[in-house]
């Protein structure tokens, strides 16, 4: 082994510790060996392929730019698996195939096998096809670009708490609410600041499907051992829309276990869901108490103050001046669906008045956004209708989407079956996905039987009465 190199390998390993820490160095970094220069790459060697990926993905640029500061003609850095690591007999979790026939990964991912991947410096893409153990944080998505007001104060509050690694007596934090409302922009902020205040600090934050997926792969590599040290070395640990891990019973038992083995260790974990613990359909009853544990908070609807302020935060985020104000309290009124919509309707306002040349008022509003407005008018979302009935009739929302069939439960959701079919554009195979998976025909009968009962159960008629009442106000 050529000397010099081998002594630029140890420079690039000591500013690596430097910047990264000892926690993050002795886990990913120092397990690399050094292998050789050839031509413009440098080759590294990894004992696994989920260590090759993860170095990759989180150090593989600052190897690359590192070893460049020692030697310019280093433009790439090649990492490979060591022939033969980590390949003994498999574990009992290795060989057991049938509990995840159901959680194949997608092809690409599949195609994502051993050998080397690399990093590259040059211009084209890089030509790694190395799956990342974590998700692409948004730069947008940060704290001083949240907009905090009366329904999501709560859920702001707590994020700051745990970025600021202040001391916290809640473990989880879950954050739970409709779509478009704030809930993995708190989640980025989050993982942003800590990474800002404290780089050492080992922050994995992905979503519950590429969760699931990174595990389904360490299975069939092989590699499980590898997967559980890199999941449960972690400082913060972060996961997005966990209902995703409804019927993934291996891969529940895998975070059920990841879960225990970070509180233990006064680890902090953050969880977000589009409904609250007790209302996760399918998942464990084990893991709905764990998740409930510490700090739930409901992020609510938006309200009208909230939503303006929120246009007038992207308006000064975007530098534009001059924007009528009644315009946007217009938005304001009549958007109410979730911030996504609000923000992308202030967009295609703005671009439709660059692309005609039309000043932006009342009436270019009315006109530009007429589709958007009119279904706004009308926006009554199944989601709302099931949270609605199930309060109303004092059942879980979960019963919703539950095979139960005591009349007890399943009255209450053929009236919501009915009032999704009046109040929603939704087809009935649409209806019946939302209701279970359920069949076309179930949704037929329960439309069918509530117009029957309707007729003749005065009390029954009544309740429907005040539920449409209260969603179409």
């Amino acid at each position: 082994m050529d000397q010099e190199y081998a002594g630029q390998w140890q420079r690039v390993c000591t500013r690596l510790r430097s910047e990264f820490g000892d926690a993050a160095y002795n886990s990913w970094l120092r397990p690399l060996v050094f292998e050789r220069i050839d031509g413009d790459m440098a080759h590294l060697q990894a004992p696994t392929r989920f260590m090759r990926d993860w170095v990759l993905s989180h150090y593989g640029e600052r190897i690359r730019t590192f070893w460049q500061a020692e030697d310019k003609t280093v433009r790439d850095i090649q990492i490979a698996v060591h022939s033969g690591a980590n390949r003994g007999a498999a574990s009992p979790a290795d060989r057991d195939n049938n509990d995840v026939e159901n959680e194949a990964a997608p092809a690409a991912e599949r195609a994502s096998g051993g050998g080397s991947a690399r990093v590259s410096g040059r211009a084209t893409a890089p030509e790694s096809r190395a799956l990342r153990m974590g998700s692409a944080l948004d730069l947008r998505y940060q704290f001083d670009s949240f907009v905090v007001g009366k329904s999501n104060e709560l859920a702001y509050a707590a994020a700051r708490r745990v970025a600021d690694a202040a001391p916290v007596n809640f473990n989880p934090l879950f954050l739970y609410g409709g779509v478009g409302l704030g809930k993995t922009h708190l989640m980025h902020a989050i993982a942003w600041h800590i990474h800002e205040r404290d780089p050492s600090r080992e922050v994995i934050y992905l979503s519950a499907e590429r969760f699931m997926y990174q595990f389904v792969r360490a299975l069939r590599d092989r590699e499980t051992m590898a997967f559980k040290q890199i999941f449960r070395s972690a400082d913060v640990l972060m996961i997005d829309d966990v209902q995703f891990f409804s019927r993934k019973d291996s891969t529940q038992e895998e975070f059920f276990h990841t879960f225990n083995e970070l509180v233990d260790q006064n680890k902090q974990i953050v969880i977000s869901a589009d409904r609250s613990p007790s209302d996760l359909e399918d998942v464990e009853e084990r893991i709905r108490s764990r998740l409930g544990w510490g700090l739930v908070v409901d992020i609510h609807q938006t309200d009208f103050e909230l939503r303006l302020g929120i246009l007038e935060a992207k308006l000064a985020r975007a530098n534009v001046v001059g924007f009528p104000p009644k315009v946007l309290e217009f938005l304001a009124h009549r958007i109410t669906s979730n911030i996504r919509e609000l923000e992308g309707a202030l967009n295609r306002l703005i671009a439709h008045s660059h692309l005609v040349g039309r000043p932006i008022n009342l009436e270019m509003t009315q006109e530009a956004l007429q589709d958007l407005l009119r279904a706004n008018d009308r926006r009554v979302t199944i989601e709302e209708i099931q949270k609605k009935v199930a309060q109303h009739f004092n059942i879980r929302l979960a019963d919703m989407h539950s095979a139960r069939r005591a009349r007890a439960v399943a009255r209450p959701r053929q009236v919501a079956m009915y009032l999704a079919k009046q109040l929603t554009t939704r087809s009935l195979p649409e209806i019946g996905r939302k209701f279970g998976g359920r069949d076309h025909t179930t949704v037929m009968h329960a439309v069918k039987r509530i117009e029957e009962l309707r007729q003749t159960d005065a009390t029954l008629a009544e309740d429907i009465d005040l539920l449409r009442r209260m969603l179409e106000g």
